[in-house]
C-alpha cells in the first residue's frame, strides 16, 4: 500500500498544458474582489451604525450574519454537486443576482425579521460566488496547472478588505448605512454579474480521469475514513482560527495595547496571508498530501500558542501576527487541493462543497462561542491556549487523512 503523492504526479504542483478559457481567471479575480469586499467585509464595517440607527442589538445584527455563513456552508454542498455537472457559469451568475437582491432587502429593511431575510438571502449568494464555486471552475478548467490559478485568485480575494473596508467607510462617511448598501449593492451588479455571464460561458471541460481517482463514488468518497476525518481536522483548525482571528484585538486591548495598535496587528495579519498564499506552489511541490495538512495545521496551532504566552514587547506580537497570517493563507490553499490532492478532479465541486461544510459552520460559530468561553476561563489569553490545544488536537486527526491504493 503506497500513499497517493501528487506532488509528483502534478495535481499538487500544477504542471502541464492545457487549453482553457483566457477570460476566466480575470474575471474571477474581479468578482472575488467585488463579491467578498460587498456581501462579507462591508457588515462590520457598518453594522456600529445599524444598530445605533436602529436600535436592534449587535448580538441581533451578528447572529444574522452568522446565519449567512452557516447557510452558506450547507447550501455550498447542492452548488458543488450542480457546478460539477453543469458548471460554474448558471450558477455564479445567480449567485451574483441573489447577492445585489439580498443587500437590497438587507438597506431597506423595516425591522429584524426583513434584516435576516436578507443575510438568510445573502448566504446563498456566498455558496454560490465566494471560493468556493470559484476553486470548482478553476480547478475544472486548469487541471492539472490548478495551484497557481488557485493562488492568483486567493491572492486577488485577499485584496477585498482592503479595497472595500475603506471603500465602505468613506461612503459612510456621507451616507445612511442603508444608502451605502444600495451603492455597493450597485457596484456588486455591475462587476459581478456580466462578469460571471460573459467569462464563464467557455464550454465546461469533462472532468479528466487521473490516477487519484481510485474510489468510484462521491458516496464512498463521503463515507471513507480518510475523508471523515480530514472534515474533523479542517472543522477543528477553522474553529480555533476564525476564533483567534476575532478575539486578538480584545486579547491585545486586555494587555495594555490601544485600539490602533490592536487594529495594525489584525491589519499586518491580513498582509502575511497574503505572503502565505505566495509560498504554498513551492509547499505542495516537496510535500505530499497527509505531511502538508498535519504541518500547517501545527503551525496555525503554534501561533496561537505564541499569542497565548507573549504579552510583548509589541514588535513581536506583530510578527507573530503576520506568522499567523501566513499559516491562514496556506490553510485557503490546502483546503482548495485537499479533494484533488486525494481523490482527483472528477467530483470536485460536490465534494469540497461537503468538506467545507463543517468548517465553515464552525467559523461562523467561532465568534460566539469565543465571547462566551473567554470570561470562564480567567481571559483572553487562557482561550488562546484552549484554541492552541484544539488546533494541536487537529493535527493529530490529520494524520490519519492518507488515502492509500494497492500497488
Amino acid at each position: 500500500m503506497t500513499e497517493l503523492n501528487t506532488a509528483t504526479s502534478g495535481a499538487a504542483t500544477g504542471t502541464g498544458v492545457r487549453s482553457r478559457p483566457r477570460a476566466v481567471l480575470p474575471a474571477l479575480c474581479a468578482t472575488q474582489i467585488t463579491s467578498w469586499g460587498v456581501v462579507y467585509y462591508a457588515f462590520p464595517v457598518l453594522n456600529p451604525e445599524i444598530t445605533a440607527a436602529t436600535g436592534w442589538s449587535g448580538t441581533a445584527t451578528m447572529a444574522a450574519f452568522s446565519l449567512a455563513l452557516v447557510v452558506s456552508g450547507i447550501a455550498g454542498i447542492r452548488v458543488g454537486k450542480i457546478i460539477d455537472y453543469r458548471g460554474p457559469r448558471t450558477v455564479m451568475t445567480a449567485g451574483s443576482a441573489a447577492g445585489v437582491l439580498s443587500l437590497v432587502l438587507v438597506a431597506a429593511a423595516p425591522n429584524l425579521p426583513v434584516f435576516f431575510t436578507g443575510w438568510l438571502l445573502a448566504g446563498l449568494a456566498m455558496a454560490a460566488t465566494f471560493y468556493q464555486p470559484a476553486f470548482a471552475a478553476l480547478t475544472r478548467y486548469f487541471a492539472p496547472d490548478h495551484v497557481r490559478a488557485l493562488t492568483i485568485v486567493t491572492l486577488a480575494g485577499g485584496l477585498a478588505s482592503t479595497v472595500f473596508a475603506p471603500l465602505t467607510a468613506a461612503l459612510a462617511d456621507h451616507l445612511t448605512w442603508r444608502t451605502t448598501y444600495l451603492v455597493l449593492a450597485a457596484v456588486l451588479a455591475a462587476i459581478t454579474i456580466p462578469a460571471h455571464a460573459l467569462a464563464l460561458r467557455a464550454p465546461w471541460p469533462p472532468a479528466p480521469s487521473t490516477p487519484t481517482d481510485v474510489v468510484p463514488t462521491p458516496h464512498e468518497v463521503v463515507r471513507s475514513r480518510p475523508f471523515l476525518l480530514l472534515a474533523l481536522a479542517f472543522l477543528l483548525s477553522a474553529f480555533a482560527m476564525y476564533a483567534a482571528v476575532v478575539t486578538l484585538v480584545p486579547l491585545l486591548l486586555e494587555r495594555g495595547y490601544t485600539t490602533a495598535q490592536a487594529a495594525w496587528a489584525l491589519g499586518l495579519g491580513g498582509a502575511g496571508q497574503t505572503l502565505g498564499r505566495t509560498l504554498y506552489a513551492a509547499l505542495a511541490r516537496r510535500t505530499n498530501a497527509t505531511t502538508r495538512t498535519v504541518v500547517l495545521i501545527v503551525l496555525g496551532a503554534v501561533t496561537t500558542a505564541a499569542f497565548a504566552v507573549t504579552p510583548g514587547p509589541y514588535g513581536l506580537l506583530i510578527t507573530v501576527s503576520v506568522l499567523a497570517g501566513a499559516v491562514r493563507g496556506n490553510l485557503t490553499l490546502l483546503q482548495a487541493t485537499a479533494i484533488t490532492d486525494r481523490w482527483g478532479t472528477t467530483h470536485y465541486g460536490r465534494l469540497s462543497g461537503i468538506l467545507s461544510a463543517p468548517a465553515q459552520t464552525a467559523s461562523a460559530l467561532a465568534p460566539f462561542a469565543a465571547a462566551l468561553l473567554a470570561p470562564p476561563l480567567g481571559g483572553t489569553p487562557a482561550l488562546f491556549a484552549l484554541l492552541a490545544a484544539l488546533g494541536a488536537a487537529a493535527a493529530l486527526v490529520a494524520l490519519g487523512t492518507t488515502v492509500r491504493t494497492p500497488t
